[in-house]
C-alpha cells in the first residue's frame, strides 16, 4: 500500500481490522478466565493456567515476529519461497521443544523444585501445558501468512480469521464448561489450542489467492532474498521476543517466592489480560506503521498524529476504569473474582494502567527501526526491558518482602519505561534517516 498522501481516514480504514485483531485476541484471556472461575478450585486453576501460558509463550517466542518479517519482505515468488521455509522450520523446532518441556522429568523439576509450585498446581499445570503442545507451531504458521495478507492491503482478512478463532474458541471452551467435568485449566487451554489450529488453517486459506498471484509474477530476482539475510533480519525480532516472553517465567519464579504468593499468582492472569485488552490496540499499530511509513519515512507524520490520538484515548479509559468502582464491576462480575480477590487486584491494576501508553511507545519505535531494517536496537532494547524487570522482581520480592502482584506490576512497567528510554536515541535517527 502506498504510503503518500496518508490521511487519518486512510490510516484508520487500514489498521481498524487489525485493531479488530488484536482486540479479539486479548478477550480470550478474560473470557477464559471467568470460565476458570467459576469452576472447581478456581484460585489453583486460575493460577495453573498463568503459569502454562507463560510456558507457552516462551516457547512461542521465536515465532512471534514472523507477522512483522513477512509484512516487511516477502515482495515476490523468491522471497515468499525462502521465508516460507524459514517459517516451517521455526515452527518446527519449537514444537519439539515444547514436547521437551513436558516430558516429566524436566517439567516437574522446574515447576516444583525451581519455581516452588505445589504439587497439585503443577500437576494442573502440566495437564494445560500438554494440551498447548500444537499452539506455537500454529502461532508461526499462522502470523507468516498473516504478514502477507497485511503487506497486500487485506488486513479484512486476517480479522476474519480471528472471527473464526474467537468463535472456535469460544465454542471449544462453552462445550467443555458445560459438559465435561474437567478441571478449569483444561478448559482454557484446550479452547485455545483448538482455536489457534483452526485459525491457522483459515489464514492459509485465505491467502491462497494472493500466494498464487505472487508465484504467477515472472519478476526476475534483482535482490534475491537469502536465508543469510534473512537470519541477520530475523535473529534480533526473535531474540527481542524470546527476552520479552521469557521474562514471563522469572516473574512467575519470584511471585512464587513472594509474599501472598498463591493470591498473587491466582490474579495476575486476569489483571495482565484486561490491560492487554488496551495493549493490544498499541501492538496492533506496529504492522501498521511498518507497511504505511513508506522506504523514505514518506508517511511518519500522520502515523504518528494518529498513535497520540489514540494514545490518549486509550490511556484516559484505563485510568477511568483503574481508579474507580468500574474496576471492582470488572473482576467481580465480569471475572468472577471473589471479592477478596477483587480487593487483591486494585492495586497493581492502578500501577499498570499506563502500560497501554508505553506500549504504544515502543511498537512505533520498533515499527520505525524495522522499516529502515536495523533491527539489533530492537534487541537491546528489550534486553535493557528484561533486566530492569528482573532487577525490581528481586529488590521487591527478596529485599522488601512485597506482595508478589504489586511487584510484578512495578517492574513490568519500569522495565518497559526503561526500554523506551533506551529506544529513543535510535528510534529519532532512523526518523530523520
Amino acid at each position: 500500500m502506498h504510503s503518500g498522501n496518508l490521511t487519518q481516514k486512510k490510516i484508520f480504514t487500514f489498521w481498524t481490522p487489525l485493531a479488530a485483531t488484536w482486540l479479539m485476541m486479548s478477550v480470550e484471556g478474560p473470557f477464559l478466565s471467568a470460565l476458570i472461575a467459576r469452576l472447581d478450585e478456581p484460585k489453583y486453576n486460575l493460577a495453573a493456567y498463568g503459569v502454562a501460558f507463560a510456558f507457552a509463550l516462551i516457547v512461542e517466542a521465536p515465532v512471534i515476529m514472523m507477522m512483522s518479517a513477512s509484512t516487511a519482505l516477502v515482495k515476490d515468488k523468491y522471497s515468499y519461497k525462502k521465508l516460507k521455509n524459514f517459517a516451517y522450520i521455526l515452527s518446527l523446532i519449537i514444537t519439539l521443544l515444547i514436547i521437551v518441556l513436558v516430558i516429566p522429568a524436566i517439567f516437574y523439576f522446574i515447576t516444583e523444585d525451581l519455581i516452588g509450585l505445589p504439587h497439585h498446581v503443577a500437576y494442573l499445570t502440566h495437564l494445560a501445558t500438554i494440551i498447548l503442545i500444537p499452539w506455537p507451531g500454529a502461532i508461526g504458521y499462522r502470523r507468516f501468512y498473516q504478514g502477507i495478507l497485511i503487506r497486500n492491503d487485506l488486513t479484512r482478512r486476517v480479522a476474519y480469521g480471528t472471527v473464526i478463532r474467537l468463535v472456535t474458541m469460544t465454542t471449544t471452551a462453552f462445550v467443555l464448561f458445560s459438559y465435561f467435568d474437567v478441571p478449569g485449566v483444561v478448559v482454557g487451554a484446550s479452547a485455545l489450542s483448538v482455536a489457534v489450529i483452526v485459525e491457522a488453517i483459515a489464514s492459509k486459506l485465505m491467502s491462497l489467492g494472493i500466494i498464487k498471484k505472487i508465484k504467477a509474477e515472472d519478476i526476475p530476482p534483482n535482490n534475491d532474498l537469502t536465508y543469510r539475510e534473512i537470519y541477520k533480519f530475523y535473529y534480533p525480532l526473535a531474540l527481542t521476543s524470546l527476552i520479552a516472553l521469557g521474562v514471563q517465567p522469572l516473574v512467575t519464579f519470584f511471585v512464587g517466592q513472594s509474599k501472598m504468593a498463591l493470591e498473587s499468582l491466582a490474579v495476575l492472569p486476569v489483571i495482565t489480560s484486561f490491560v492487554f485488552i488496551f495493549r493490544a490496540l498499541s501492538l496492533s499499530y506496529q504492522e501498521v506503521v511498518i507497511a504505511l511509513l513508506g522506504e523514505s519515512n514518506e508517511g511518519y507524520v500522520p502515523l504518528r498524529n494518529f498513535a497520540l490520538i489514540l494514545t490518549g484515548a486509550l490511556t484516559g479509559i484505563i485510568f477511568t476504569i483503574a481508579f474507580t468502582p468500574l474496576a471492582d464491576l470488572w473482576f467481580e462480575d465480569v471475572s468472577g473474582l471473589s471479592v477478596s480477590l477483587s480487593e487483591f487486584a486494585r492495586t497493581p491494576l492502578k500501577i499498570m494502567a499506563i502500560l497501554p501508553a508505553l506500549t504504544m511507545l515502543i511498537s512505533f519505535q520498533r515499527a520505525v527501526l524495522v522499516n529502515v531494517k536495523f533491527t539489533k536496537p530492537i534487541t537491546w532494547g528489550t534486553t535493557t526491558e528484561f533486566v530492569v524487570i528482573i532487577i525490581v522482581m528481586f529488590i521487591t520480592v527478596n529485599l522488601l518482602s512485597t506482595v508478589g502482584a504489586i511487584a510484578a506490576a512495578t517492574s513490568f512497567v519500569l522495565g518497559r519505561l526503561a526500554a523506551n528510554i533506551y529506544l529513543m536515541p535510535h528510534y529519532t535517527r532512523a526518523v530523520r534517516n
